[in-house]
């Protein structure tokens, strides 16, 4: 769960800490006090996308930082992947946003990829906002939806492996089944490149060895005086001592004191090791001084063949490593065209089979979510009664039709809000109210499902008002009993049921814009509902009946 929240700098929040129940936690405040900043901070923390206009005016960053305990095991797991570790059952998440745009993300003060952020949040947290409720206007999301409560993805993920196996084979007939004339035409084309290419007997890295032994045949003078200069100095010539010489007589003046100091006899082993050395290289210097004479018909060879590479490698390069394989994958099409209607015969057979295997594990997903159905039903349609909508009744609408990405099944939610009507789709029906509770009951039978630890509701209450909103209310109370739970609400029957009540309150300082974020003690509380119930004007009446309803949400 959400254990501590660290903002700093995002928005008009200077500075927040606040700390979580493992409960209900509600935030309430005027509009446009910075609730929805909150929630774009605990976005930021989980890794979502945050631009840089979330900065306070006149910082250098934002900062915002979670601490997170009772981490899931899965979510263990992935840290473990990452070398990382929950430390004494914490698990510390730090963001930092810069007003030039930049990002870093920290697990436990490690820098970490944004994206493995995202991935340990997705654990950590499931936000709803209240664009969630357009999901449910969108019948193309409502498969997602079912296989979430079903928890198919095991079948799903097996079923679409072989669908793209199947989509593969596919691409390959219809690749082989282009027209015969194209087809020839290809297969001409092909062989004229291999042709060409095979014709030159091309080596791997010629061009490079070409160009350093042309670099040689053009320099071939200067290199030979060269060597023979430095060979002269070594060697010595008939006028004067070379290297080799003078090493020989330096060792000679002082071999013969060797015995009155011992430290002579190394050095002179050091000058016959020195003079072993030059020699060799004089020997060598030799031996490439015989190497140099350049014949004229291997340097025309050179000039010609280097040009022939040039061209080849202009034509299907830019480098000879491109042109060896334009041949490789030439020679690999043309066997694949000239072998085509034998391997038609064998891919279409391969297709049928993968068919049949596809449709048969398309048939299973397909039983498997409407078996998920009838349960999936049978759990909103309490969770919606509860919820003060008794004649709701949901019905999942699932056609089979032909093979995609998602199985054969067309799913889309519908429903009828009163008794006598026939189930319509969500959005022609649905008031914005409805779509409200319609999600918290989704949200609550599936989060039953998954491991995630905190829920967050934001403005859950959007178009619900009096017995409606208290049957919210408890349902989150209730919720709250397995899981931590953080709401965003207006309304006094949802901020009642807080085991932790934060407001969110907005106040000029200095010329600044400054929101604070606070826990409520139980008289603050009271007062906070009754501004909610009537507003500004707090009336004792107002005041009763806030302290009215505490205490029945105290008893319910």
């Amino acid at each position: 769960m959400l254990s501590q929240l660290y903002i700093e700098n995002l928005a008009v929040i200077e500075k927040a800490n606040i700390d979580f129940t493992g409960k209900l936690n509600v935030f309430t405040g005027e509009t446009g006090a910075g609730k929805s900043i909150l929630i774009n901070g605990i976005n930021a923390i989980l890794g979502q996308r945050v631009t840089k206009d979330i900065v306070r005016t006149g910082t250098d960053k934002a900062v915002i930082s979670a601490v997170f305990t009772a981490v899931p095991s899965e979510c263990e797991q992935l840290l473990s992947q990452s070398g990382l570790t929950v430390e004494d059952g914490q698990l510390f998440l730090e963001r930092e946003i810069r007003s030039d745009g930049g990002s870093i993300a920290r697990i436990n003060n490690r820098p970490v990829n944004i994206s493995l952020l995202k991935q340990i949040g997705e654990m950590l947290v499931n936000i709803h906002g209240q664009h969630d409720n357009q999901i449910l206007l969108s019948p193309d999301r409502h498969i997602d939806i079912l296989d979430s409560y079903a928890e198919s993805c095991e079948m799903l993920a097996d079923y679409q492996e072989s669908f793209h196996k199947l989509q593969r084979i596919a691409k390959q007939i219809n690749a082989l089944k282009t027209d015969a004339n194209q087809k020839q035409f290809r297969i001409s084309k092909l062989y004229d490149v291999v042709s060409e290419i095979e014709n030159l007997n091309i080596k791997e890295n010629e061009d490079e060895q070409i160009k350093a032994e042309l670099a040689v045949s053009k320099n071939a003078v200067a290199l030979s005086e060269a060597i023979y200069s430095a060979n002269a100095v070594i060697a010595g010539t008939d006028d004067s001592r070379g290297v080799v010489e003078n090493v020989s007589t330096a060792n000679s003046y002082i071999e013969q004191y060797s015995d009155l100091m011992p430290e002579l006899s190394a050095l002179c082993e050091r000058l016959d090791s020195a003079k072993i050395e030059i020699q060799d290289i004089s020997q060598e210097l030799d031996s490439i001084l015989g190497k140099l004479n350049v014949d004229p018909k291997r340097f025309d060879w050179l000039n010609q063949r280097s040009e022939e590479l040039r061209r080849i490698c202009k034509k299907y390069g830019p480098a000879l490593d491109d042109v060896l394989k334009t041949l490789a994958d030439s020679k690999q099409e043309l066997e694949v065209l000239e072998n085509s209607e034998q391997d038609l015969s064998k891919l279409e057979a391969q297709k049928t089979e993968i068919l049949t295997e596809v449709s048969k594990k398309a048939l299973e997903l397909s039983d498997f979510r409407k078996k998920a159905s009838e349960r999936f039903v049978k759990q909103v349609t309490g969770e919606l009664e509860f919820l003060n909508m008794p004649n709701v009744k949901i019905v999942v609408d699932s056609v089979q039709g032909k093979l995609t990405l998602k199985g054969m099944d067309s799913i889309e939610f519908l429903i009828s809000a009163n008794v006598g009507e026939q189930p319509r789709p969500l959005a022609k029906i649905a008031s914005g109210g409805e779509l409200s509770r319609i999600m918290l009951a989704l949200k609550n039978v599936i989060a039953q499902k998954d491991a995630i630890g905190t829920l967050i509701f934001d403005e859950i209450d959007t178009g619900v008002s009096g017995r409606a909103a208290q049957k919210i209310g408890l349902k989150l109370k209730n919720i709250a009993r397995f899981r931590q739970v953080l709401c965003v609400t207006h309304l006094a029957q949802i901020a009642v049921m807080a085991d932790n009540h934060i407001l969110i309150e907005k106040n000029v300082v200095g010329n600044r814009t400054v929101t604070t974020v606070r826990p409520l003690a139980q008289e603050e509380r009271k007062h906070e509902i009754a501004r909610i119930m009537g507003g500004d004007s707090i009336t004792p009446l107002l005041l009763e009946n806030a302290q009215q309803l505490l205490d029945e949400a105290n008893n319910s």
